[in-house]
């Protein structure tokens, strides 16, 4: 599928189609089981042509298996690897203040949504949409810099009366834009503010995400708005 949206948006890669799956395709990109990788160094390459799988034995990062939607954080290490350490932790990342606002974000947020979610399947793609074939995605993630989220967060208000269509939250990388456009589906999210993964991105981009059904209708609605209109003709030109 070609996207109308990148084409305005002059997107320098691909828009990204998260889609499950029961079998793994041949020739992807895949981490090795019990091996440590980053989905958002995946991510980026599926953003750049290649087709990206993921499975729980595949993902061993905790945050990573929640953030794909594969399984609920386990509590007693990850709450203080979050936050200032203890329980043995021998590094952590400080980005909760302490063990309790760790863990009540992690039962009150990250394992809230994922038990909301509908059953998985074994495996989880990430694919160019160019190559979405008959398969029905869940999400589509764009990476793109400051002007182009500043299209894309527009055009998500375009038909509401509202201006809280995009949401900003805070999480792991593959969180923002993979689990929360899979469970909160009315909303757009931009994502990849979390520290721990900007490093496997280029530095002048974030990500935005949508469920697929969101994509759809923006798709339809994109060349009736601005993004064909002066304003954004004068900022695509620098694009």
């Amino acid at each position: 599928m070609e996207s109308k949206i990148a084409k305005l948006l002059k997107l320098s890669n691909e828009p990204v189609a998260v889609i499950q799956s029961d079998a793994c395709p041949e020739k992807v990109l895949q981490f090795k089981e019990n091996r440590w990788g980053c989905a958002v160094a995946m991510l980026a390459a599926a953003a750049n042509g290649k087709i990206a799988a993921f499975s729980k034995e595949t993902t061993p990062c905790l945050g990573g298996r929640a953030g794909l939607g594969f399984e609920k954080y386990p509590l007693g290490w990850i709450e203080y690897f979050l936050s200032d350490g203890g329980a043995g932790v021998d590094r952590c990342e400080r980005y909760k203040k302490s063990p309790d606002v760790a863990r009540e974000f992690i039962c009150g947020v990250s394992n809230a949504l994922i038990e909301k979610l509908p059953p998985r399947k074994k495996f989880l793609l990430l694919k160019p949409l160019s190559r979405v074939e008959d398969e029905s995605p869940d999400a589509i993630i764009f990476l793109v810099n400051a002007d182009q989220l500043s299209g894309l967060v527009t055009l998500a208000n375009y038909e509401s009366p509202r201006a809280d269509a995009v949401k900003i939250l805070f999480g792991a990388g593959c969180a923002q834009t993979i689990l929360y456009p899979l469970s909160e589906k009315n909303f757009c999210f931009v994502g990849l503010t979390d520290p721990s993964a900007r490093k496997f991105l280029d530095k002048n981009l974030l990500a935005f995400s949508m469920a697929h059904e969101k994509f759809l209708r923006l798709e339809l609605l994109a060349e009736e708005s601005f993004l064909t209109a002066d304003a954004w003709q004068k900022i695509s030109k620098r694009i």
